[in-house]
């Protein structure tokens, strides 16, 4: 990227800005005022869901014209919205809930607008994965944000055990109907002692932060109705080094390089690793793993 300077204000006037806005996670009065006042001056507002913001926007009584902008529309969409900036008009991006970008549409647009030269202004607000952190009760600096963990078994196993070396605290995001699922997971990768905390429903009336071990978690998980939109919080290892013997421990060669490569580590790199934590050649690792006889 070349060097770029945005004076968000005192910029380019012929040019419209992109307003990043943050909408309340739960809580409607978590709304600002300069988000309210952004709202109504806007030529148009891009909504990852249009008639679920026209609620929010009746409520403040907000009248500007809405357009569409998700995940499934925004190869499409980015052109038009770029045009519309270069002629003039301010677009403010809103997702659902909680900051645009984070887990929900944005970047791309974004991106578009810093190569077009738009200046982008992003307003502070409401963000799940924050707000549950600081009242998690676990070490909230440093901190790992990764969001939703893929559907599928296999890859969410592979992405579980690349963030269990992790020092800093974790926060995931996850649906009701997959969390005992994803406790399992978690379980089966990271050990039973590993201290979590389950916080839902952030901000609303029935706000709940549920800590304990993953194994107690689990059988809480087990034993209620789950309901809600859950943030993870789960507490950083703090003796990563022991957590990579654990997983080599009792592998021939050839299944500690298959591990690495199992986590998305290409073959010759994993070869690579395996034979500086035995302290012997990488040759030696390779024609142990090919089954290259000497």
């Amino acid at each position: 990227m070349k060097l770029n300077i945005q004076h968000s204000f005192t910029g380019n006037n012929d040019k419209g800005k992109l307003y990043l806005v943050p909408t309340p996670i739960g809580n409607l009065d978590d709304m600002t005022f300069r988000a309210i006042k952004i709202l109504k001056s806007v030529d148009i507002i891009a909504a990852e869901n249009p008639s679920h913001t026209q609620q929010l926007l009746n409520h403040f009584e907000i009248e500007s014209k809405k357009i569409s902008f998700r995940e499934d529309n925004k190869e499409r969409r980015i052109p038009e919205l770029i045009e519309k900036l270069n002629s003039g008009i301010s677009i403010a991006q809103v997702s659902d809930a909680g900051m645009p970008s984070i887990s929900d549409p944005g970047h791309e647009l974004v991106s578009a607008c810093v190569e077009n030269d738009i200046s982008v202004v992003s307003l502070p607000g409401a963000n799940a994965g924050i707000t549950a952190l600081i009242a998690s009760g676990l070490n909230p600096q440093p901190f790992y944000f990764y969001g939703f963990l893929k559907r599928k078994y296999s890859d969410q196993i592979s992405e579980l055990e690349n963030l269990n070396n992790h020092k800093e605290s974790l926060i995931i995001y996850e649906a009701p109907h997959r969390l005992l699922k994803t406790l399992k997971n978690i379980k089966k990768v990271m050990g039973v002692d590993r201290k979590v905390v389950l916080c839902r429903e952030l901000t609303k009336k029935f706000e709940e932060f549920t800590r304990g071990s993953i194994e107690e978690l689990i059988e809480w998980a087990s034993n209620n109705q789950i309901r809600g939109e859950f943030v993870i919080i789960i507490d950083g290892n703090n003796n990563p080094d022991n957590v990579e013997e654990d997983a080599l421990s009792g592998l021939s060669i050839s299944e500690q390089v298959d591990h690495f490569i199992n986590q998305d580590m290409k073959p010759n790199a994993a070869i690579k690793k395996v034979a500086k934590i035995h302290e012997v050649r990488k040759q030696e690792v390779y024609n142990i793993y090919h089954e290259i006889k000497n």
